[in-house]
């Protein structure tokens, strides 16, 4: 559509909502920017967008109505269709978009997005492909759910040679037109149902990353992506696995990372043979085994993240065998050793009377809690928080061997408490009782936490943060839960408890 003289509003302040209400005003639209909260962060991002020109609306009753006049919406991606702002312009007629959307149609002609989804492992792996995109030689940036604006990444100049997108579930679902290069679905396991309304809901919205015929890069050891793609993937399809590699798949064999995805040279994205599009295992007759790298070289080097690293290569290869840019197999190799796996990822962050301490504040859902909890054998386990709709009898249940402890924080620790009850009554529990940080901050209540982790671990435990649990019921978020969980280690460890 004509953004310029078009009424458009820009739903929510956040961290994309300025960049969209930025790029619809400088394109002559006349913009109407609404959020419900009123903070001083609210009021300076107010002030700025009203000197280009933007009508700015703070406060509850900004949201409830859409604004009159308004041809098009451009929602943050957190606000739920439900929303009343978002239903009436449903009711109206008035297209809604997110800012991926949005950015998707002004972004330079033919520049080409990889983009990845999951429930959990996107940031890492948006991050480890833009490391390799960077050790082809290619300008690349990740951008999305990982903190850039991807509608920033996309008007920057000069523009960038294609960009790594990580897509939340939220993200995709205010997509319509989006159709990227190549689309990884990493995993598929329940979150987030309060906002989707269902699995099946949820699982739908992450198939839009596979829209247009996109190449589909898939987890082949996910049974529930597996089911998806047959049904949902369109365009030629690559597995990924952590057992040997089949044909169309990249995989691990004795330590090494192969592919036998892609033709040895470039053309066009192979079709799907014998099962047609959807079938994993999709790659031409012919390819010889490709080695990638070496499983030493993904940091950290646990299973789930070697799954990642699977997946950054095969997107990153898709634009070599595509003939869009050259993405050898020896630049995979280099970005994944350039690497820097960040904060509250399986993070050491002490030894302590022989006892590891690792800090994966990020595994906020159960099924990201599963994957931490495999990559050690006995395991003193740190959760709880808020459950978002999730339940723990699976996760509990898969893990119970490996538990030497637990100590259970939160809002919903009770749940946690029950399913431990139910599958790993042998265990002792510890439950921190502080349920905000108005009854405790957050430094006495990790002080507390890992107090507690000290009297159950033994030499050779590791006492494991992944709180299965999103974090703001005591934090501010995910990483400021892990930063506490890293400086009462310190404490614990120079022997100043609080």
């Amino acid at each position: 559509m004509r953004l310029d003289g078009a009424r458009v509003c820009v739903a929510g302040l956040g961290v994309t909502g300025p960049s969209a209400a930025r790029a619809l005003a400088a394109r002559g639209a006349r913009v109407v920017a609404v959020d419900a909260r009123e903070t001083l962060r609210e009021q300076a991002v107010a002030d700025e967008l009203r000197g280009l020109g933007v009508e700015v609306r703070l406060g509850p009753a900004a949201v409830e109505l859409l604004p009159d006049g308004v041809e098009l919406v451009v929602t943050s991606p957190g606000w739920r269709p439900g929303q009343p702002l978002l239903a009436a312009a449903a009711v109206a007629g008035v297209p809604v978009w997110g800012d991926v959307e949005l950015a998707w149609r002004l972004r330079p002609a033919g520049q080409p997005w990889l983009g990845v989804t999951g429930t959990n492992g996107k940031t890492t792996t948006v991050q480890m492909l833009a490391a390799i995109l960077g050790a082809a030689g290619l300008r690349a940036v990740a951008a999305g759910n990982v903190g850039l604006p991807v509608l920033d990444a996309a008007l920057a100049s000069p523009a960038y040679d294609v960009i790594a997108v990580e897509l939340s579930s939220f993200q995709l679902h205010w997509t319509s037109t989006v159709a990227l290069q190549a689309g990884a679905l990493l995993n598929l396991a329940p979150d987030h149902l309060d906002w989707h309304g269902s699995m099946t809901a949820y699982a739908s919205d992450k198939a839009a990353v596979w829209r247009g015929g996109a190449v589909a890069v898939l987890n082949a050891d996910d049974p529930a992506v597996l089911a998806l793609a047959a049904t949902e993937a369109t365009g030629p399809t690559i597995g990924f696995t952590l057992g040997e590699p089949g044909p169309g798949q990249l995989g691990v064999r004795d330590g090494t990372l192969l592919e036998r995805a892609y033709r040895p040279a470039s053309g066009a994205a192979s079709s799907a043979t014998g099962g047609g599009a959807g079938t994993v295992g999709a790659g031409a007759s012919g390819t010889k085994d490709v080695v990638l790298a070496e499983v030493t070289d993904v940091r950290p080097a646990a299973p789930h993240n070697v799954a990642n690293a699977l997946a950054a290569a095969a997107l990153a290869r898709s634009l070599d065998h595509a003939g869009l840019v050259a993405v050898p197999p020896e630049a995979v190799r280099a970005g994944l050793r350039a690497f820097d796996p960040g904060a509250h990822r399986i993070a050491p962050v002490g030894t302590v009377d022989g006892v590891d301490w690792v800090d994966d504040s990020k595994a906020t859902n159960p099924h990201a809690a599963a994957a931490s909890l495999q990559a050690f054998d006995r395991v003193v386990w740190v959760a709880g928080g808020l459950a978002k709709g999730a339940t723990f009898d699976e996760l509990v249940e898969g893990a119970a061997g490996r538990l030497r402890g637990a100590v259970l924080i939160g809002q919903d620790r009770a749940l946690i408490a029950e399913a431990l009850a139910r599958h790993a009554p042998e265990i002792p529990v510890v439950e921190v009782a502080a349920t905000d940080t108005g009854a405790m901050d957050a430094a006495a209540l990790m002080d507390e936490v890992v107090r507690a982790a000290a009297t159950l671990a033994r030499p050779g435990d590791t006492v494991l943060l992944a709180p299965a649990c999103a974090s703001m019921d005591q934090f501010r978020d995910y990483a400021e839960r892990g930063d506490s969980f890293a400086a009462a280690v310190a404490r614990l460890a120079g022997g100043q408890p609080r």
